[in-house]
């Protein structure tokens, strides 16, 4: 407990990021924060958090940070990043929960993500340690819950936002193969209510998460184009082409879409069970792209 009687919560990659800017003042309702990250973030300096700096990855004793701790949400892992930084980051979250075994921490939660290829399973960095650090928390004892969310919509996001973005700017969008591929994407406010709830909650387990509408990703940018008001045009491609045109953007540093999400958009396992019980009605797309427009006039 903190000195002020209210539960502690450790937050693992911090209240700055995508879900961390929803989550945290969630989680301020109920618990104390000590949220661990690099560098300060201006969201953070309010009461009840308590900022501790450092690099997940490269924290050897995490004792201190765990005192007082009765619950731990890792939000921390990087989207894109070299093969040796991903095992570096899995030897620091498992060494986190060797400490958390050893405090008897009661609860531990971890956001991963849905199945993909197995091809990609087997051979991406991105998930291949990101699945072992799962297992491990799984047979690790401790009560936990991993958080398997589809893709993500909401403010900052770096999907929905930036392709409304270039149906506005270009002249065509680009189009993988038919688009017959499902999605349904979940808002960010959404996945946040949904952990604060498992955080207060002893239910173990995998929870996969997914919006209230599914898409073809074709019917997806359909609308886009129709809340931007253009009529829909397409450069169509082959799979196998969209990504090699991902990898080429990427190799010259681009971080729109990487190449291993093209694969796994297309592999159509992105959808994901309908979010429930996480009180109130989900968010849905539309509302919040035409949120994305400029006022008129």
């Amino acid at each position: 407990m903190s000195a002020g009687g209210r539960p502690r919560v450790l937050l693992v990659g911090g209240g700055g990021g995508f879900v961390g800017r929803q989550l945290l003042p969630l989680l301020l309702r109920e618990f104390d924060v000590r949220s661990i990250h690099r560098h300060p973030v201006a969201s953070e300096a309010v009461p009840g958090v308590e900022w501790v700096e450092g690099d997940v990855a490269r924290l050897r004793d995490w004792t201190p940070v765990l005192r007082d701790v009765q619950v731990v949400v890792n939000l921390a892992w990087y989207r894109w990043a070299r093969p040796r930084r991903f095992e570096e980051l899995y030897g620091g979250l498992r060494g986190l929960l060797t400490a958390a075994i050893d405090a008897k921490v009661h609860r531990f939660l971890q956001l991963s993500v849905p199945a993909a290829p197995l091809r990609m399973e087997r051979e991406l960095p991105y998930l291949r340690w990101k699945r072992r650090f799962d297992q491990e928390l799984t047979d690790s004892g401790l009560s936990y819950a991993i958080v398997r969310p589809t893709l993500l919509f909401g403010p900052g996001d770096v999907l929905l936002s930036v392709m409304l973005r270039m149906v506005r700017r270009y002249p065509f969008f680009p189009m993988f193969g038919d688009g017959s591929f499902r999605v349904n994407p979940l808002a960010v406010a959404d996945l946040a209510r949904q952990i604060r709830k498992l955080a207060g909650s002893s239910t173990v387990g995998q929870f996969d998460l997914g919006g209230p509408e599914t898409f073809r990703y074709r019917q997806l940018t359909d609308l886009l184009f129709r809340v931007a008001g253009r009529r829909p045009r397409y450069w169509t491609m082959n799979a196998r082409n969209g990504i090699r045109l991902a990898g080429l953007l990427q190799s010259f540093g681009s971080n729109l879409l990487y190449a291993y999400e093209v694969e796994w958009l297309m592999s159509d396992l992105l959808v994901q069970p309908v979010a429930e019980g996480i009180g109130g009605p989900l968010e849905r797309v539309e509302p919040y792209l035409r949120s994305l427009l400029p006022p008129p006039g």
